[in-house]
């Protein structure tokens, strides 16, 4: 980890994303950055945290709007000292009263917002908020000033297969961008492939994936950035900024090489958070590249009774009856019962734990606790924080069916997802 005091001439901007639609309906009733992630964190903790380990302690975080959960967990997870002049900010959309409204792509985002940033950074980098990795932003940092860059964009190598679906970059064997692609024909990869030589300057191997996919990670020169936002029109880096900046502008790659996962829709999050508890994991919260950083809670121990674990993670302050979890995640608070079998399900647990006077309302009404009740079986699926589920309940959908509404669950891709706060009440079958 970096010493904070190692770096005050770069700002982090952090796009939060657009209005969620395809990570509906977990952004139904919160932004984006919001959405809980590997049974205690929020997604916006990982772009933070890198930045922290980076050295990097002054950022803003660019959202659609504002739900009460992301302020709250931003202003109860990072708190900097006076001295040290760290912040990080959010700015959403919804709060904007002049000409404008929602942002229309993410550079139409940063523009909406220069305003707030001011003029006294060298470089600005660009952070997507739904993306899985570690990375040492000082290595990017020092790629793009070794080569007096204008601009720098971070890029993994990727197979064929993967190419189509997503932004390619054409690079010379010094590195220098040429051609920036969104979703090529596989007709169209020829000639996209990456010089070897610039592969092994990066210490990385290419085994089998030759060309380069941009990262959603980027380096500007500041004073480039307003001036390129403030004389265009652009809505969106990929799609607009960067074809028309490689003509005349010095657009480097950055080649990265480690795990990273885009985990903007349903069925990728869900995927996902349950990698997450693999053995050994694809991604860890700790590592000596640095941890994963969240707000801090006095949560007691887990408890719980005879169950069978594989591949499982159980979080701060859960009660968990004699149950068989496979491929699950449980998040904070979560309250299993008894002879409960999960399967491939992400359960993100509840905000608070209910009193005994709620409870007794609870039966007095005949409504479920939050939670899930006994002899219950779930597969495939996302229960969102603050669900009641009640007893003999099953809940699957085998044949991937989709898509389905209703008020208390929907299903995108695949995958069943149990609305936060809804209620589910004994003897309901959903998907079988």
């Amino acid at each position: 980890m970096h010493d904070l005091r190692s770096d005050r001439t770069t700002l982090a901007i952090i796009l939060g994303g657009g209005r969620g639609t395809r990570l509906y309906p977990l952004t139904k009733v919160r932004a984006k950055p919001a959405v809980p992630l590997g049974g205690k964190y929020r997604l916006i903790d990982v772009p933070i945290s890198n930045c922290l380990n980076s050295g990097l302690n002054k950022m803003y975080v660019l959202t659609q709007f504002e739900s009460a959960s992301l302020h709250q967990h931003v202003q109860g997870s990072y708190q900097f000292d006076r001295f040290g002049g760290g912040f990080v900010e959010i700015l959403a959309a919804q709060q904007r009263f002049e000409a404008g409204g929602w942002y229309q792509g993410t550079a139409d985002a940063v523009r909406q917002n220069l305003v707030h940033f001011g003029h006294d950074w060298d470089e600005t980098l660009i952070l997507s908020g739904d993306q899985l990795y570690h990375m040492d932003f000082q290595s990017l940092l020092s790629t793009h000033r070794r080569t007096e860059a204008d601009i720098t964009i971070a890029a993994l190598p990727v197979t064929a297969k993967e190419a189509p679906s997503l932004g390619i970059v054409g690079v010379d064997k010094n590195g220098k961008i040429n051609t920036f692609t969104e979703k090529p024909p596989t007709e169209e990869l020829a000639g996209l492939e990456t010089d070897d030589e610039l592969f092994k300057e990066f210490q990385v191997q290419a085994d089998g994936r030759p060309y380069l996919a941009s990262m959603g990670i980027y380096v500007f020169n500041h004073k480039l950035l307003c001036d390129e936002l403030t004389q265009h029109d652009f809505v969106d880096f990929g799609k607009n900024l960067f074809p028309e900046a490689i003509k005349k502008y010095r657009v480097q790659v950055y080649v990265f090489d480690g795990y990273w996962e885009d985990i903007g829709t349903v069925g990728s999050f869900h995927e996902a958070n349950l990698a997450l508890a693999r053995t050994p994991p694809v991604f860890s919260f700790n590592t000596p590249r640095g941890l994963i950083y969240t707000r801090p809670r006095t949560l007691p121990g887990t408890i719980a009774g005879s169950i069978s674990a594989r591949d499982s993670i159980i979080a701060d302050g859960c009660v968990v009856g004699d149950s068989v979890l496979e491929e699950s995640v449980l998040g904070i608070r979560s309250i299993i019962g008894t002879d409960v079998k999960l399967s491939r399900t992400l359960v993100m647990g509840a905000d608070y734990y209910e009193t005994d006077t709620e409870l007794e309302l609870n039966r007095r009404i005949g409504q479920p606790d939050i939670g899930i009740g006994d002899n219950v079986e779930i597969e495939d699926a996302i229960v969102d924080k603050n669900a009641r589920i009640g007893s003999d309940v099953i809940i699957k959908n085998p044949d991937k069916v989709e898509p389905t509404e209703s008020p208390m669950y929907t299903v995108r891709d695949g995958v069943i997802c149990i609305l936060k706060g809804a209620v589910i009440h004994s003897g309901t079958r959903i998907g079988v």
